[in-house]
């Protein structure tokens, strides 16, 4: 349920931006990203703080893209996003006992356990999917449509995500740590 109310905001902001361009598409993310918020936080009486991040940077940068009639706040929203994750995951390697992607990933692997280097390696993963995906977001969002952009963002983005898990999923059964 709450992977589909992250994501709901996604396919409405796609979906808006068709019917009405990217004004509507971006109140649209507005309410339906402070929608899933508030669900997700009536649910659980907690907030993914990825989610969080997001929803604070769609509320100012889209407020920003309405007022100022600048669809480039909204495009630079997933970049900025990108680059503060990568940026947590790579602090993460100096700072606690564990990395953000051994958080993220260790139940995944029940009782199989990784090395600190291992770790690490799949930290740094992280740190450059997001350097290099933020990267390209805004290539297109400065060469492409504004149409191409949409579609890269709603589906790319989310597609570039699911085969990097994949990937990392991949690399930690190739390891043995984890069945598939």
């Amino acid at each position: 349920m709450q992977l589909l109310l992250e994501f709901f905001p996604v396919v409405a902001f796609f979906v808006a931006y068709q019917l009405g361009g990217m004004y509507v598409a971006t109140g649209t993310l507005m309410a339906t990203m402070t929608l899933s918020f508030a669900i997700i936080w009536l649910r659980t009486r907690r907030i993914p703080p990825m989610l969080g991040a997001s929803t604070v940077l769609v509320l100012v940068l889209g407020t920003a893209t309405l007022v100022l009639r600048s669809s480039r706040f909204i495009q630079w929203k997933p970049s900025i996003f990108l680059w503060l994750v990568a940026i947590s995951f790579l602090v993460s390697a100096f700072v606690g006992k564990q990395t953000l992607a051994q958080r993220l990933l260790q139940p995944t692997l029940g009782d199989a356990q990784l090395e600190r280097r291992d770790w690490l390696k799949l930290n740094f993963a992280w740190v450059l999917y997001g350097l290099i995906i933020g990267l390209i977001n805004i290539v297109v969002a400065y060469s492409a449509s504004e149409s191409t952009w949409v579609a890269t963002k709603s589906f790319g983005l989310m597609g570039s995500m699911f085969l990097f898990l994949l990937a990392q999923l991949y690399w930690l059964h190739r390891r043995g740590k984890l069945s598939l």
